[in-house]
């Protein structure tokens, strides 16, 4: 008695560790959307994009403080070493010296000069300078779809690693299930050829099959490992951090795909790639405009303010009166010729401006091309995985018969080995097909520009 409550205890014990242990596996896993928007806050090509919109936003700044009011002072002081003298008539000296006599060396400055100045500068016309401004908040704009862009090929990328995880896990979990049924039934070959009802080269071949598996398996574990590792490396995760997955590739609602592909129409404007090159339209037309403003005149006007002084005695620089001064000018540029050279420009950013048309024309394509071609392989994913699954209900069935016509003595140990075999070939191909259906949705879902918004969170 007192030997079953121990074991109780103990069974006890041990469901309810692996009850704990189930608990915490499920909250502390992540879920494909988890994963992909702990990808979006820690993968670094989406960070290195948000830098790039930080910069966006001081390039923009930049231009705008063009047109604010610029403000500078000066302050120096001048010490003539050697003054420079100026030559003079000598008449200018002396009205009565003779005309020939040789000319007076004056000298014409101070030894000490000081002054101090500031001038404030406002453009105040300035074509190119405005259509700059309005270039500004499309580069705003660019910026924030290229964030975007990064995240859906980050979401794209981790969807994908996702799966591939756990199709090797499913592999892994089939192969474990065929070693156990194989090693089973070879410890009942072994039993029978100790009885002297089947030869010892059936248990051999039996032995060679299990080790094959195992290999197999082995083969699958580091799978697994670099699966995991790149799932990982596509999070932005440290790869000796634990990570478990919630979401089953075995719960994939194949009805509901099958839907979407009856009915695969593309909005081209829900595409980022699309939208990316609507906006750099934007910009190269205004970047033509902004050539053609170039045309115009500027306008611009200046204030200038300032003290100055002279001595010959270093002391009486500070200690006498400094002078003031002020200056105030209104500056018209006006552009007559400049050898063609803005002309040669409108050219440029004309053909820039038809190649972003050409390429919006030759992404429309590519995105209906996309989309059909993710049709078509939906289409054959769930073709192909209705009849792996019929042949693995019929591998399944198989085996089953096999193994019992062998115990009966009517069946051959090699019949056994190949339908186990035929079994392990139809899971494995049965995964395959299930991960292919799984990738083709994603890549449909990413055609039709629904993959990841950062409105879904």
């Amino acid at each position: 008695m007192k030997n079953d409550r121990m074991i109780r205890s103990c069974l006890l014990a041990i469901v309810l560790l692996v009850s704990i242990h189930s608990t915490y596996a499920q909250d502390g896993g992540y879920t494909v959307k988890e994963a992909v928007d702990y990808a979006i806050k820690h993968n670094l090509n989406v960070k290195n994009s948000q830098l790039d919109a930080l910069s966006a936003e001081a390039k923009i700044g930049e231009v705008r403080a063009a047109g604010l009011p610029q403000v500078t002072a000066n302050a120096s002081i001048t010490d003539n070493l050697i003054i420079q003298r100026f030559f003079l008539p000598a008449n200018f000296a002396d009205p009565t010296a003779p005309a020939d006599a040789p000319p007076v060396a004056l000298k014409f400055g101070v030894k000490y000069q000081g002054s101090a100045s500031a001038t404030w500068n406002q453009l105040l016309f300035n074509g190119t300078y405005l259509v700059g401004l309005k270039a500004a908040a499309t580069y705003r704009e660019l910026a924030q779809k290229n964030v975007q862009q990064s995240k859906i090929t980050v979401a794209e990328a981790v969807t994908k690693a996702y799966y591939s995880a756990q199709v090797a896990e499913e592999r892994a979990k089939v192969l474990d299930l065929n070693i156990t049924r194989v090693d089973s039934l070879m410890l009942e070959t072994k039993a029978m050829n100790q009885s002297g009802f089947v030869e010892l080269l059936d248990v051999n071949r039996l032995e060679v099959q299990i080790n094959n598996l195992r290999t197999e398996r082995q083969r699958v574990q580091n799978l697994i490992e670099l699966s995991y590792a790149l799932l990982k490396y596509q999070m932005g995760m440290p790869l000796d951090e634990p990570l478990q997955l919630k979401d089953k590739i075995e719960d994939v609602d194949v009805e509901s795909i099958k839907t979407e592909v009856a009915q695969p129409q593309v909005n081209y404007t829900s595409r980022i790639e699309y939208s990316v090159l609507a906006t750099q339209g934007k910009l190269a037309d205004l970047d033509l405009r902004s050539i053609r403003s170039g045309y115009l005149p500027v306008v611009s006007a200046s204030v200038g303010y300032g003290h100055n002084n002279g001595r010959d005695s270093f002391g009486d620089l500070f200690g006498s009166k400094w002078f003031n001064n002020s200056v105030l000018s209104l500056n018209l540029m006006i552009p007559i010729f400049d050898g063609f050279s803005k002309r040669y420009q409108i050219s440029q950013k004309k053909i820039a401006l038809d190649k972003v048309k050409v390429g919006q024309t030759l992404l429309e394509q590519s995105i209906d091309f996309e989309a059909k071609q993710a049709a078509i392989n939906i289409k054959n994913a769930v073709a192909t995985l209705e009849t792996q699954q019929r042949n693995l209900d019929l591998a399944k069935e198989v085996a089953r018969v096999s193994k019992i016509k062998y115990k009966e003595g009517v069946g051959s140990n090699i019949e056994v080995i190949n339908a186990e075999s035929s079994l392990k070939e139809s899971q494995t191909n049965y995964f395959a097909a299930l991960y292919d259906l799984v990738i083709a949705k994603v890549d449909l879902t990413k055609a039709k520009g629904e993959l990841y918004s950062d409105t879904q969170n």
